[in-house]
C-alpha cells in the first residue's frame, strides 16, 4: 500500500470515529445531564368556544323574537354558543325549570333568563349559581332581584308610568272607568307595569275607577276575551292599560265588535314594530317602547367577559325606554311613531 492511501485510510477512520462519538451518550455523561423540566399545563385550545344559554317566556311574542336574534347575533360576533329555549306561555315557570337544568348539564358559563315567574324559579337558579353559571336576568327581574347576579331591563315601572301619566294627560278630569289586563298576581313585570300606570294616572287598585282586572297571559286571543269579560261586567269601560301590545289587540278586537272602538282609550308596553303600527292606525293610543336587542346583546357580552376574566356583572342596567304616541301631551315626554318605527323590533 503506497504512503498516500495510507494517509487516507487514516483520515477515513478518524473521521467516522469523530462522528459516532456523540450519537450515544455514554453512562457516565448521561448521570450527569439535568434532568428534563416537567411539561408545562397545556393551554385551553384557541378555538374553544363559551356556552351561553338564552330562556324567554315564549318563542312566538316578537319582543322574545328580537331578544334571541339579538343574542344569536352578539354570540356570533364573540365566537360564542348560544343554547335557546323557551315557555309555551309567559308564565310557563315549569319549562324554564326544565331549561335550566338541561343548560346546566350542557356546561354553559351563563344563562340569560325573563323569568316566566320570577319567585317561583329562584330555586333552580340558586341551583345553577351554585354550580358556577352566571345567571342575568333580562326584562324581568326575579322575586327578590338579587336571586339572579344581574338584570338588565327596561324600568318596567317607568314605563307604566309614562303611559299612565299620558292617559290622565288625555282623560283630563273626564270620568274613567279602567280596566287593567296584565298578568296573574305576583308576576314581577305586570306588577311593575300596572304598579307604574296607576302611579302615573294618580289611582290605587282598591279605588272604585278600577272596574276591572284580568289576566291575559301576554296573548293576543286571551286579551281579546279578558275585554270580553270586562266589558259583560262594566260596559262603559273607557280606559284599558295592556301588558302588552298582543293583549292590547285583542282588547281592541273585543272593544270593535261592541261598536266603541272611538270611546276607549287603550295604552300599553312593548314598542315593537307591530305596537307601534297599531299606534299609527289609532288602535293603540301610545305605547312605551323598550329595547329587547339591547338586553340581550349586553347580556351575551357580559357571559363572554366572565368567562375571560372571572369577572361578574351585577346590579341593575336600565337599557332605556320612550313613550311612543302621534298625540303628544304636554308634560309627559314622548317620541313620534317615526322615531318608533326606525327603533323598533319584530317584522
Amino acid at each position: 500500500m503506497s504512503f498516500e492511501r495510507m494517509i487516507l485510510l487514516l483520515v477515513v477512520v478518524m473521521l467516522l470515529a469523530a462522528c459516532g462519538g456523540g450519537a450515544q451518550p455514554t453512562p457516565e455523561s448521561s448521570a450527569t445531564q439535568a434532568p428534563a423540566a416537567p411539561a408545562a399545563p397545556a393551554a385551553p385550545a384557541s378555538d374553544e368556544k363559551v356556552i351561553i344559554g338564552l330562556i324567554t317566556k315564549t318563542e312566538t311574542n316578537p319582543f322574545f323574537v328580537k331578544m334571541r336574534e339579538g343574542a344569536q347575533a352578539k354570540a356570533d360576533e364573540l365566537g360564542a354558543t348560544l343554547m335557546t329555549a323557551s315557555g309555551t306561555f309567559d308564565t310557563d315557570n315549569e319549562s324554564q325549570v326544565t331549561a335550566i337544568e338541561n343548560m346546566i348539564s350542557a356546561g354553559v358559563k351563563g344563562i340569560l333568563i325573563t323569568p316566566a315567574d320570577s319567585a317561583a324559579i329562584v330555586p333552580t337558579i340558586e341551583k345553577a349559581r351554585a354550580a358556577g353559571v352566571l345567571v342575568i336576568a333580562l326584562d324581568t327581574p326575579t322575586n327578590p332581584e338579587d336571586a339572579s347576579d344581574a338584570l338588565f331591563a327596561t324600568d318596567n315601572f317607568k314605563a307604566g308610568v309614562l303611559i299612565g301619566q299620558y292617559a290622565r294627560a288625555v282623560k283630563g278630569d273626564e270620568a274613567v272607568k279602567v280596566a287593567l289586563l296584565g298578568l296573574p298576581t305576583g308576576i314581577t313585570v305586570n306588577e311593575l307595569r300596572q304598579g307604574g300606570f296607576l302611579e302615573g294616572y294618580g289611582l290605587a287598585l282598591t279605588d272604585p275607577e278600577i272596574v276591572c282586572v284580568e289576566d291575559t297571559q301576554g296573548d293576543q286571543a286571551k286579551g281579546q276575551t279578558a275585554m270580553e269579560n270586562c266589558l259583560t261586567k262594566e260596559p262603559e269601560i273607557n280606559l284599558v292599560y295592556t301588558i302588552n301590545e298582543p293583549a292590547a289587540f285583542g282588547a281592541y278586537t273585543a272593544i270593535q265588535n261592541v261598536g266603541r272602538e272611538k270611546d276607549v282609550l287603550i295604552v300599553s308596553v312593548d314598542g315593537g314594530c307591530t305596537g307601534v303600527a297599531g299606534v299609527v292606525d289609532g288602535r293603540i293610543a301610545a305605547t312605551s317602547q323598550q329595547y329587547p336587542l339591547r338586553m340581550a346583546s349586553l347580556g351575551v357580552e357580559a357571559v363572554v367577559e366572565f368567562a375571560k376574566t372571572g369577572v361578574a356583572p351585577s346590579g341593575y342596567t336600565d337599557t332605556g325606554v320612550t313613550l311612543i304616541t302621534d298625540n303628544p301631551v304636554e308634560g309627559v315626554e314622548s317620541k313620534d311613531t317615526i322615531f318608533g318605527m326606525d327603533s323598533c323590533w319584530g317584522s
